[in-house]
């Protein structure tokens, strides 16, 4: 098993506010953790710019000029009450794409297996028209729309195991049969989305998860609901969208899940893309706002995709 590690060299010009959960120590933590020796066998890029343009595969033909007119000449921007833009973000942004498109062409190209991508901003909760939740482009769906475009991939699976719902990545293919969304999420909590009622058209499954509430109710939501819905979908590529905010560490939610519960799902979803689509997995960062859970959780994670095997690692 390859797996490459797609890390963002500019990761830090996506500057907010003092405080703020979203910030450039994240990936830090992430690159702390994953230097250890258990990791020697990742082959790691650093991203390069993609083509900020391809975010019209998704967002509407005016999203872009709305991001370059909130952009502020220098300092920091704010777009809503938890959302912000600086002068230098659209360079992170555009890396950031870059990094994931280069993780896609290597999975899809066979180079590797898989591939994690340590990158922000994040943005599943950027919409069609409208970024919010700290997303300024929502990167896994114009993942999903290029592998489609490029590579003539016919069915896409996005599994989002954020602790916040991903109403961005619904909001753009609710209505698109070619793309599944699946996604757990504590509830109710921030966006506010995410009822199992909400189905698109056939192709979204939301199993909610209660606060307080551990890996175990997240192991009988994917056992029951999520694995047998992609694998009844039978994709030709599977995108995760890996936020790290359910551990129970985490400032922003009251899931409980440890880091070990990230190895089991990863595991899991391994299994199905070797059912379903040769391994093809790509994994693109989303939250995750301690930095001790986030490392942990991802270290977890990678180690999963490496090699199917936790091994020696610290919660």
């Amino acid at each position: 098993m390859t797996t490459l590690l797609v890390s963002q060299p500019n990761f830090a010009d996506h500057v907010t506010p003092q405080g703020h959960p979203e910030r450039a120590d994240r990936i830090a933590a992430i690159e702390e953790a994953l230097a250890r020796t258990r990791f020697d066998k990742l082959l790691r890029r650093d991203a390069v710019s993609g083509d900020l343009t391809l975010a019209e595969l998704v967002h509407d033909s005016k999203y872009l000029s709305r991001l370059r007119d909130a952009r502020p000449a220098e300092g920091i921007g704010q777009i809503d009450g938890d959302t912000f833009i600086s002068s230098t973000s659209l360079a992170a942004v555009t890396t950031g794409l870059g990094g994931a498109l280069n993780a896609l062409d290597a999975v899809l190209l066979g180079e590797v297996d898989n591939a994690f991508c340590a990158i922000r901003p994040p943005g599943h909760h950027a919409e069609i028209a409208t970024p919010m939740g700290f997303c300024l482009i929502n990167t896994v769906a114009i993942t999903a729309r290029e592998a489609q475009r490029k590579y003539g991939a016919e069915r896409i699976a996005i599994v989002d195991f954020d602790v916040h719902h991903g109403n961005g990545t619904q909001d753009i293919f609710k209505a698109d049969p070619t793309v599944f969304y699946a996604s757990t999420h504590q509830m109710p909590l921030y966006p506010g989305t995410g009822s199992p009622k909400e189905t698109g058209v056939g192709n979204i499954v939301n199993v909610p998860l209660d606060a307080n509430t551990d890996g175990a109710a997240m192991r009988d939501a994917y056992l029951t609901r999520i694995i047998p819905a992609i694998i009844d979908f039978s994709p030709d590529l599977l995108l995760i969208s890996a936020g790290f905010d359910a551990h129970e560490r985490d400032p922003l939610a009251g899931l409980l899940w440890q880091s070990s519960d990230f190895s089991w799902l990863t595991g899991k979803l391994m299994d199905v893309a070797d059912r379903c689509c040769g391994n093809r997995i790509v994994s693109l960062l989303e939250g995750g706002y301690d930095l001790k859970g986030l490392a942990g959780g991802a270290s977890h994670h990678v180690a999963m995709l490496m090699d199917g095997a936790v091994g020696r690692l610290e919660d």
